[in-house]
């Protein structure tokens, strides 16, 4: 059985120039990054290369990229490591959750925060982020493009009305990395996030971009490491194929690549408009380019999911953080969506490795999925129009 990929927002496949880049450094050069014998210094090197090809990426300097785990911990850390008691933080109902829990966390200890609405097409006005200053407003969090349904946001306005305010700008860009250009001297961000299995990277690999004169309190304590800023003997492999993954992102942004992704997201979106009933697009405005979020009216999305699945195509019924959660999509209901309609999203996100061959096999596997599903387990009937 042909096996198609369809959930890049999740996570993407390691490229083989990735793992050539790393292979050196998970056999032969196993120094520790912080020694200063040969070895070590092999290592050092290796790391500040992998920084230069992340600050290529975001138009900062290498002293402003500090290295983690992932977009877990960079959010956490750009929350927690800014926010003090009696402040208060701006952020919104579409966030990931490693920045919502992490804000909910803050507000448990007596911490005020605000959680905008959106738009019915999944957008942060940001007259909204303007009309909830405060005088003690320290951070603003407002992700740059949303894990379930694509949508970019305004975060360009957003930063000028923070640099305005004189207030800590972060935000969440580990779905725009590698997708959509990134420059934080445009955004004028003061922390941004990114994870590097979001763009063919290995996983537990990530960024935090913290501008120069940013002072933050680390997560964690130990040695010196990532200039003071986060302690741990750096993850050299990993970090290594960061920076290739980087590179080869920062390339397929003036290639081409990516509009053959979009191309073929339309493809796929239209394909399923056409050829099934009752189906519609959950923002439709500006998106990332591979990335689409349909629903599909008279059945459960997860349903779906497991008849997709058995037929060859992976996708998901929205973050794979929340993968097994009984409530609908926190996203989706934010915009609007009844329960009912969110149960019946998927999430389609394609990587640059899928073909047309791919998207041709899935417009004839997804409409016969959905119509049989319809026949024998009918949900909402009422809802069709």
């Amino acid at each position: 059985m042909q096996r198609i990929y369809m959930d890049a927002n999740a996570t993407t496949p390691l490229l083989p120039e990735v793992l050539e880049a790393m292979r050196p450094w998970l056999l032969e050069s196993f120094g520790n990054a912080s020694s200063v014998h040969h070895y070590g210094q092999q290592a050092r090197a290796a790391v500040e290369a992998a920084r230069g090809h992340i600050a290529r990426l975001l138009n900062c300097r290498e002293g402003e990229v500090v290295f983690t785990s992932g977009g877990t911990e960079s959010d956490n850390l750009a929350v927690f490591g800014l926010v003090k008691p009696g402040d208060h933080v701006i952020t919104s109902q579409l966030e990931h959750h490693a920045v919502l829990h992490a804000t909910e966390r803050l507000q448990s200890r007596g911490i005020e925060t605000t959680f905008l609405s959106t738009t019915p097409d999944g957008r942060i006005d940001p007259e909204q982020v303007r009309a909830a200053l405060r005088p003690n407003t320290a951070l603003i969090s407002i992700m740059m493009a949303n894990n379930e349904t694509g949508v970019i946001q305004p975060v360009e306005e957003i930063g000028r009305i923070a640099t305005e305010a004189d207030v800590w700008f972060h935000t969440d860009a580990v779905q725009a990395a590698g997708k959509i250009p990134i420059d934080v001297q445009a955004i004028g961000c003061d922390l941004l996030s990114i994870s590097g299995h979001k763009f063919h990277a290995p996983q537990g690999t990530g960024v935090l971009f913290l501008r120069r004169g940013t002072q933050i309190e680390p997560l964690f304590f130990g040695g010196t490491h990532e200039r003071q800023r986060r302690a741990g003997t750096e993850n050299v492999a990993g970090i290594v194929g960061l920076g290739k993954a980087a590179e080869i992102a920062a390339a397929g942004l003036t290639n081409g690549t990516m509009n053959k992704v979009a191309a073929l997201r339309d493809r796929l979106e239209k394909g399923i408009l056409e050829r099934v009933q009752h189906v519609g697009v959950n923002g439709a405005g500006a998106r990332v380019p591979n990335t689409t979020n349909l629903y599909f009216e008279q059945l459960e999305g997860e349903a779906l999911v497991i008849a997709l699945d058995l037929k060859g195509i992976a996708v998901s019924g929205g973050s794979a953080c929340a993968s097994g959660a009984l409530d609908p999509s926190h996203v989706l209901r934010g915009m609007g969506l009844s329960p009912e309609r969110a149960r019946a999203s998927l999430r389609f996100s394609l990587t640059k490795l899928n073909t047309e061959a791919d998207i041709e096999a899935a417009l004839e596997i997804i409409p016969s999925a959905v119509s049989r599903l319809r026949e024998l387990a009918p949900v909402n009937a009422g809802t069709l129009g």
